[in-house]
């Protein structure tokens, strides 16, 4: 390759400079970060849209809420946006979030969402230039057109589909540029609702944004618990949390279509290791023989029950091979 000519075009402004890496936010699930990032200790990447998806009930306004706590963690700014006016500060403030540095908007459109995420970006980059901002938008699923808004009986129209999708599209064209430039993490969390009459094939559908949003998905989250038989409970029986399984499929990050298990307890948010023994394991770093695993690079056995209180442990303590997998 000739890097005179490269030079040349470069001079003339027909090349850009290479995009650098601009980071990541955790999750809240080590396991998580894993099948989306390639690292235990990364996440979502800032510079372009993640979406969480799934149906009712399946965890995804608290991967949203651990999202923004791990952005406060670093200092970043935090924004939700509660189109469902679903936003609970008492617990998110019990999850770790600090209500005093995020920044709420409860818009009543779709267009109108978009728009205060812009005007928040733009003002933030006013004084800060570099500092990473983490939007979460919960949801876009129930956030309707400005039309729908101002339209009586518009609901039973069959254009709401595409007209929402076609808002979608047009919002997106406009602010997706800005997320890298800006250095934004924007999560959208979306539902999935069945459709109506299906006989053969998944009768799931995105209740928004159709194939517009779809395009512009960096990282897309399947978030999958059966309500029957997923639910976590106590002694006498009372439903204290929920377990599911999350299915990457899309990723531009690494490589996409993988799994991994989450749980959350009610009182005390996600479990930050529900997934990684299984993760460990697929990597080749532990080997599984009955009830009894074996830390490959050193030979020390445990069992699953001592799984969590080892990765605690300090690294002093004859464990720093298993407790270091997440630093790497």
């Amino acid at each position: 390759m000739d890097k005179d000519v490269l030079k040349r075009l470069k001079n003339a402004g027909l090349l850009s400079e290479q995009v650098p890496d601009l980071g990541f936010v955790g999750t809240g699930s080590y396991a998580l970060n894993k099948i989306i990032s390639g690292d235990y200790t990364k996440g979502i990447p800032i510079g372009m849209i993640t979406q969480f998806i799934g149906e009712s009930s399946t965890a995804k306004t608290v991967f949203g809420t651990h999202i923004l706590k791990e952005a406060q963690a670093k200092g970043y700014y935090s924004m939700m946006v509660d189109s469902e006016n679903s936003y609970n500060p008492e617990f998110a403030t019990h999850l770790g979030i600090d209500p005093k540095n995020l920044i709420y908007a409860a818009p009543e459109t779709l267009e109108q969402s978009f728009l205060v995420i812009e005007d928040t970006i733009k003002a933030i980059r006013e004084s800060d230039k570099d500092t990473p901002i983490v939007v979460v938008y919960d949801s876009i699923a129930v956030s309707p057109s400005k039309a729908e808004y101002e339209a009586e009986n518009y609901e039973g129209s069959n254009m709401v589909g595409a007209i929402r999708a076609k808002t979608t599209g047009a919002c997106l064209r406009k602010i997706n540029p800005m997320l890298r430039a800006k250095k934004v993490a924007l999560v959208m969390i979306n539902q999935i609702r069945n459709k109506v009459g299906v006989m053969y094939g998944s009768p799931d559908t995105m209740a928004a944004g159709g194939k517009s949003l779809e395009y512009y998905l960096g990282v897309n989250v399947k978030c999958i618990s059966n309500k029957t038989s997923d639910l976590i409970k106590d002694e006498l029986k009372n439903v204290i949390g929920i377990e599911g399984k999350l299915r990457n499929t899309k990723n531009k990050c690494s490589i996409p279509f993988r799994e991994c298990e989450f749980e959350l307890l009610f009182d005390e948010g996600l479990n930050p290791y529900t997934g990684v023994l299984k993760q460990l394991e697929s990597d080749g770093h532990v080997e599984r023989s009955g009830a009894w695993y074996t830390v490959v690079s050193t030979g020390k056995k445990f069992q699953s029950k001592d799984f969590v209180e080892m990765m605690q442990a300090p690294v002093d303590e004859g464990v720093a091979p298993l407790a270091n997998f997440l630093e790497q």
